[in-house]
């Protein structure tokens, strides 16, 4: 669609009375991203029904979102608790590569996604709650399926003045839903407290299962990534007897460009996930940008731009074995967990698990194309 519209460096769009710029090109990106003008997010009415208006996600500025942020980079996603993780991270993919032998021993054919979102719950609830079987996991699970799909469907309410209507009824799965969430209350035992869990446990399940499948569909597509990543685990780790560690991810580049290439290919949130709220007036690329403006970043056109990636509708991991290229952020040719002081702060541990249970899977049987 970018492709069709010409998407530019950066586009001006009306929906209904929101204003909104669309950046497609890494300069803006950054002033968007990182600039101090455009620090908030916008809330929407479904952001708010869902609570994810107190989270470090949406809140807006001030000592409360930072002491969110401070509690999420200090405890919850430091690297020691990353690296204290490891463990755990190991036990998930023990229970999804049997999981994958005994489906294939029994039908033949394995539907990777239930087990990868299966895997990626457990691993966020250890992460967030410090335990994964908690007596309500497969209610946190259920939750976060409807409330992606909640999160993606149009709501008119949030453009045009028609707050007294509910078309398609989606306000009313939304106060379902947030009467689920809310519920939790009677196992946590502060308001803020549930927003920012379930947050966590929302954007942590999906991203991780999601990029996996891609890269799983990539793999199966490409046969010869398949081998070279198989030949480089073989060569850096040897022996087949022992686990991969996540110490061992250093000395595996070609696996590390593999998901970087995935990654630039298929970004998670393509457009929305970079939202942001302009505070006040600024002028951005020699136009001038009202207050209140909802500021998006299009990362999948600048992932798909000629002039900055060559061949860019090519699966070529090896793009990214020929320069050092950091995706944490640094640089806006690839950034797909955001950047600035609202980039995702689960990137290390959402990098960490899909790196390490990515590395164990060539060491199973996978999956190809049948012949003739």
């Amino acid at each position: 669609m970018a492709s069709s519209l010409r998407a530019t460096r950066l586009m001006a769009v009306s929906l209904g009375s929101t204003r909104v710029v669309i950046s497609s090109h890494p300069e803006t990106a950054k002033e968007i991203l990182c600039g101090t003008a455009f620090s908030d997010r916008p809330v929407r009415e479904l952001t708010r029904l869902l609570m994810f208006d107190r989270a470090i996600g949406f809140a807006p500025s001030g000592n409360y979102w930072r002491h969110l942020r401070r509690i999420a980079s200090t405890h919850m996603f430091s690297p020691k608790r990353v690296s204290g993780l490891e463990g755990f991270r190991q036990s998930v993919a023990n229970s999804m590569i049997e999981e994958v032998r005994r489906a294939m021993g029994e039908r033949g054919f394995v539907e990777l996604r239930g087990i990868l979102q299966k895997g990626s719950l457990d691993n966020v609830l250890e992460s967030v709650f410090g335990g994964s079987d908690l007596g309500f996991g497969g209610e946190l699970g259920s939750m976060v399926k409807e409330g992606y799909e909640l999160m993606g469907e149009f709501n008119w309410g949030d453009y045009f003045p028609l707050g007294f209507l509910d078309f398609g009824g989606v306000k009313r799965k939304c106060h379902k839903l947030a009467a689920r969430v809310k519920d939790l209350k009677s196992k946590l035992s502060d308001a803020d407290m549930v927003a920012v869990l379930w947050e966590m446990v929302f954007r942590g399940v999906d991203n991780v299962a999601i990029l996996l499948e891609w890269i799983m569909a990539r793999m199966v597509l490409h046969q010869d990534v398949q081998a070279k990543v198989q030949h480089e685990i073989d060569t850096n780790v040897g022996d087949q007897n022992r686990y991969i560690q996540d110490l061992d991810i250093v000395n595996l580049p070609y696996l590390q460009s593999v998901v970087k290439e995935v990654l630039r290919l298929h970004p998670p949130g393509p457009l929305l996930s970079w939202a942001r709220l302009a505070v006040h007036g600024v002028h951005l690329d020699k136009c001038f940008i009202p207050a209140g403006t909802t500021a998006m970043v299009n990362m999948w056109a600048i992932a798909h731009d000629p002039s900055i990636w060559a061949d860019p509708w090519a699966f070529r991991p090896e793009r990214f074995m020929e320069r050092d290229f950091s995706i944490m952020g640094s640089d806006m040719r690839l950034a797909p967990f955001g950047s600035g002081r609202r980039a995702c702060p689960g990137k290390a541990l959402g990098l960490a698990t899909v790196h390490l249970w990515l590395a164990r899977v060539p060491r199973v049987q996978m999956a190809s194309i049948p012949t003739g």
